[in-house]
């Protein structure tokens, strides 16, 4: 395999070898790892990874290769990959590419030969940081000297949301969902299809008075990257839907919704990111295994100030899952019930959400 040739660079000046694979781009982005035990191909396409390096903590990556039916998007916006084991010849029946091929494609570094044991260790012990991939021969002080002249992107939902407004038909329509794109997985729209709802798909900059002359049953607050309150024009569109339709939202939609009535958010240490959480539903009393992508979380002592209802809490560390204004009709959770990968404990949601929308019909209200 030859010497190592690759290396990151760390913000705290520690430093960890390995072989490159996919592009040989530098790359500055944040740390973060992911406990996944199978789905490379969805963390790599799920556009909330914009702007962020994921360590996979399962040892072996690549040996499924990839399928075309499987991406959250068509165009990856990761920063980077680091793993154990990279397996280049993979063996499925499915398999249509490599992970590297895409990877050097859509201009994705990786890195392989890594001790991620011993980086996951690091950022659990002393938080997310930012990292550089580089060139092993790469010294040490010009890689910080970079890695400090490269600002932290507050344009990662623009990049990746839709730029014009597109429609998603169902063959025999019962709902009309107008979705705001903040990074929306592919998923999410299969969900909503698979329950014989007409899905239009507007830009994340789309105003409330644009969405209103769509004529919605419901509107759904889509997932995405970065820091909710680096959108607050999503926030204010919320705002003034809110009791005017039913209103869903999912990880990043979920935590504007709480934005949008007054909640406070906070950076986690180190996030959530894995398919393995278990959440309490506080409204039924039923724990749910969940998939789970977010850096930030919404403080729950800021809850006692506004109409929402907890529902939904982590059984891991505390945080808030879920949360509802019956009143209003809007629900939000902070997980992926739609998963992708991940456990499908959670995608009864969808149902729950679409029964307010029925209630709605057979009440007769109008917008």
């Amino acid at each position: 395999m030859g010497p190592k040739n690759r290396k990151l660079i760390l913000e705290d000046r520690s430093e960890y070898y390995g072989w490159g694979f996919g592009s040989e781009d530098d790359s500055v982005f944040e740390l973060v790892f992911n406990t996944s035990m199978a789905g490379y191909q969805e963390i790599l396409s799920d556009p909330s990874y914009t702007g962020q390096g994921v360590v996979m903590t399962y040892p072996l990556i690549g040996n499924y290769g990839m399928s075309k039916d499987d991406y959250e998007t068509q165009t990856p916006t990761i920063s980077a990959m680091i793993l154990r084991e990279y397996n280049d010849a993979p063996s499925y029946f499915r398999s249509e590419e490599t992970l590297g091929a895409v990877m050097e494609r859509f201009h994705i570094p990786g890195i392989y030969g890594v001790d991620t044991r011993k980086l996951t260790r690091s950022i659990r012990d002393f938080g997310s940081r930012r990292a550089l991939l580089t060139d092993a021969a790469t010294p040490l002080e010009e890689g910080l000297a970079k890695l400090k002249a490269t600002p932290v992107p507050k344009d990662a939902v623009a990049r990746v949301s839709c730029k014009e407004i597109w429609r998603l038909p169902a063959k025999e329509p019962e709902f009309h969902i107008v979705a705001v794109d903040c990074g929306i997985k592919g998923n999410i729209l299969r969900q909503w299809h698979q329950r014989n709802c007409d899905v239009t798909v507007v830009p994340w900059n789309t105003t409330a008075q644009e969405i209103m002359a769509l004529r919605p049953d419901g509107v759904f607050f889509s997932n995405g990257p970065g820091d909710p309150e680096d959108v607050p024009e999503v926030m204010e569109t919320a705002r003034a839907l809110r009791g005017k339709y039913p209103i869903f939202g999912i990880c990043l939609g979920h935590q504007i919704l709480a934005l949008s009535y007054g909640a406070k958010m906070y950076k986690m240490k180190f996030g959530h990111h894995g398919g393995n959480h278990p959440v309490k539903d506080l409204t039924t009393g039923h724990v749910s295994m969940t998939a789970q992508n977010h850096s930030y979380a919404v403080a729950e002592e800021s809850l006692c100030h506004t109409p929402l209802t907890l529902t939904h809490k982590n059984l891991l560390d505390g945080t808030v899952e879920g949360m509802m204004c019956r009143e209003d009709r809007v629900m939000s959770v902070q997980f992926h019930p739609e998963s992708a990968p991940g456990p499908q404990d959670s995608a009864h949601l969808f149902d729950r959400f679409l029964d307010w929308l029925k209630e709605d019909t057979a009440y007769g209200k109008t917008k």
